[in-house]
């Protein structure tokens, strides 16, 4: 039952010692099989590569412009990107697999809110040989765990247009927990988007991380990488 203020209302529970958090920064975040880093101009041109083949095209379907036809196009785009006063943006670099050693995805913190401890992860582009990896996985746990264990957020959100089911499925798969639909929030490449949104809190992390953790473990995978247990069914028993 919620707590009841000397007017006869409800109000909602105490959160004691809050201050506002640290801005995250262009940090280094390693793990076993990725590093995520800092976006610069040296990355542009294995983004390049990787995600902007012509067999690439669907990668940008729900992203605010089509596929770069051209490495001036695409260095134009994320220069843009890193122009941005309030967003932070870094690339992935898996340490196995066909793109080892080299930038194969993108991921930023967006909407960062330091008063209120809230933050999300957007503008994830996977090259089709990182998705579906746990290069890929980790990359995203690295980034709430960073948000979370280190800057101390309450609030960690993934968004994704309404009808982008892979982004969905990844968000569920993650542990972020669906909490509705922003109808005709953007125009997007011309087009309506309806938002989803999902997020995770502070108080939801740490069975997160746990199955998160446990289904990165190399235990998990035998000796062709295949995973021994899905990560949905470790996040999908939290919180029972």
């Amino acid at each position: 039952m919620p707590e009841i203020n000397q007017f006869g209302q409800p109000v909602g529970d105490l959160v004691e010692g809050w201050e506002p958090r640290p801005r995250p920064e262009p940090v280094t975040l390693t793990g076993r099989y990725v590093r995520v880093v800092p976006l610069t101009s040296a990355h542009y041109s294995d983004l390049f590569g990787a995600t902007c083949g012509p067999e690439d095209a669907e990668l940008w379907t729900y992203r605010p412009i089509a596929r770069p036809a051209s490495l001036p196009d695409l260095w134009m785009h994320l220069a843009t990107v890193l122009e941005s006063p309030v967003d932070v943006t870094f690339a992935l670099v898996p340490s196995e697999g066909e793109y080892a050693g080299r930038a194969a995805g993108l991921a930023s913190y967006l909407r960062i809110e330091p008063r209120t401890g809230q933050v999300e992860v957007g503008g994830v582009l996977f090259a089709k040989a990182l998705q579906r990896t746990r290069a890929a996985t980790e990359a995203i746990h690295l980034l709430m765990s960073h948000a979370f264990d280190d800057l101390g957020y309450r609030r960690f959100e993934w968004k994704c247009d309404s009808l982008n089911e892979p982004s969905r499925r990844a968000a569920a798969r993650l542990g972020f927990v669906h909490e509705g639909r922003f109808r005709h929030h953007m125009v997007t490449q011309g087009r309506n988007r309806d938002t989803d949104w999902f997020s995770v809190t502070d108080a939801e992390w740490p069975d997160v991380r746990a199955a998160q953790e446990r289904w990165l473990d190399p235990a998990n995978f035998d000796g062709a990488g295949r995973q021994l247990t899905a990560l949905s069914a470790l996040t999908g028993a939290v919180g029972e």
